[in-house]
């Protein structure tokens, strides 16, 4: 198989500018290519050193480096989360609405980092939740990057259901006040450091933005142009999204994922424990079905259920699939992505990893997925 000759069929067959595929297994790299191109403007191709905004795939990190603070004893996952995040030490739930305006209601149980990491706190995204971007109210909700658009009421009480959202934003707030360092540097000296991911980071010197691959949309005739949004709210914003504020390339987000499916260990680089990774890649939320969203803003996300008629979980940090995927990867095989169109799997009974990067939104376009599963495909061919 010559994957760079497949990957640039399959990119050419979506129309779409341009991707980064790599497949991993726990001693290196099976296959890398790039195809297409990182800028349309330009013209100028895809590189396998492309760096992305890799939007939510960034929880991925963050959640890792909470459960290393839980490892170390600093952080706990089932006390109340508000002892140390005072903002969400009285929650309120919205119950209903008043014409425009919003009931709320003390939530029934206090949140706590499990809640965070499993997305059962209640904490949701506008850009998913028509109740949450309601109860914004006329003005709507804050820009990217501001602390406003984090404080919104709960869409149910924590652990009652799963509903994607800011959640892990609140996790990178949470290391920094259990862990007594800005979550950059708490990620460069403990994560992407010690793993050699010297394109991962929040905020990119002049060389690296050189290569940063411009974001796109969709237009209304199915080409493409230029969005110019730092989806972590840029050097600016008052917080670092742990959520999604990281910028990377397929390369170096490999290593990390090829950390997870080493049990916390890659290349002599120990990171986690095996039985916290194990645990995180176990169901955390019970009967609750994770991995479906609906979508308020079609210009960001189109609505998606990731595996349709499945009874998808999510662990601590991680969507996992109980049954084998359509496309290849095993069962309890974790996985996520970016609303830019970047995705990733870990397939433990497998030994196989993958990542595969695009620069475009909304988020769940069928072009990009087809892609995604394309590159699924070769890695199990």
């Amino acid at each position: 198989m010559d994957f760079a000759t497949e990957l640039a069929a399959l990119v050419a067959a979506a129309d779409v500018p341009g991707a980064v595929a790599m497949i991993g297994d726990r001693d290196g790299v099976r296959h890398s290519a790039a195809a297409g191109v990182r800028d349309p403007a330009s013209g100028d191709p895809m590189q396998l050193d492309t760096i992305f905004q890799i939007a939510s795939m960034t929880k991925a990190v963050t959640s890792v480096a909470a459960m290393q603070l839980v490892e170390r004893g600093a952080l706990a996952l089932d006390a109340p989360i508000g002892g140390l995040l005072p903002d969400l030490a009285e929650p309120v739930v919205i119950d209903g609405f008043d014409g425009d305006l919003p009931r709320l209601r003390p939530a029934r149980r206090p949140i706590t980092l499990r809640h965070l990491l499993t997305h059962t706190s209640g904490l949701g995204y506008d850009f998913a939740s028509a109740d949450l971007l309601k109860s914004r109210g006329p003005g709507g909700p804050p820009t990217f990057g501001l602390l406003a658009a984090l404080r919104a009421p709960l869409l149910f009480d924590p652990g009652d259901a799963w509903e994607y959202g800011m959640s892990t934003d609140w996790v990178g707030l949470a290391v920094e006040a259990a862990g007594g360092q800005r979550l950059d540097a708490c990620i460069a000296e403990h994560i992407t450091g010690p793993l050699g991911m010297t394109d991962t980071l929040f905020h990119l010197d002049t060389a690296r933005a050189a290569r940063l691959a411009p974001l796109q949309a969709r237009t209304a005739d199915g080409g493409f142009a230029a969005f110019p949004a730092d989806i972590g709210g840029g050097p600016e914003a008052e917080f670092l999204s742990g959520g999604g504020g990281l910028k990377s390339s397929a390369g170096d987000y490999l290593r990390f994922l090829q950390m997870l499916l080493g049990g916390g260990t890659f290349d002599g680089a120990h990171i986690l424990a095996p039985e916290t990774v194990a645990e995180m890649g176990r169901n955390q939320i019970g009967a609750l079905r994770a991995g479906a969203m609906a979508s308020t803003m079609p210009m960001f996300s189109y609505p998606i259920d990731v595996f349709p008629g499945m009874d998808s979980k999510w662990g601590l940090g991680f969507l996992i699939n109980p049954d084998p995927g359509p496309a290849g990867r095993a069962a309890g095989s974790l996985a996520w992505a970016g609303i830019a169109n970047s995705y990733y799997w870990v397939d433990p009974a497998s030994g196989v990893c993958g990542v595969v990067m695009m620069q475009f939104m909304p988020f769940g376009d069928p072009a990009a997925l087809d892609v995604y599963a394309g590159v699924e495909r070769l890695a199990y061919a």
